[in-house]
């Protein structure tokens, strides 16, 4: 079973993917943001494995 897609054609506006906003772009450049998300995604991974090895 196969599925076709259909708007492939290149130059096309949905051919491009969406351009970030503004937030966005600062959000990915925010060094404290960052940090932030570091650790927490960190903690997540920390509780994941935690309940995994009992």
């Amino acid at each position: 079973m196969t599925s076709k897609v259909t708007n492939k054609e290149p130059y096309q506006q949905a051919y491009y993917p969406p351009a970030p906003t503004g937030f966005t772009r600062s959000m990915r450049t925010c060094v404290l943001w960052q940090i932030y998300r570091f650790f927490a995604i960190n903690f997540k991974m920390l509780k994941l494995m935690s309940k995994s090895h009992h």
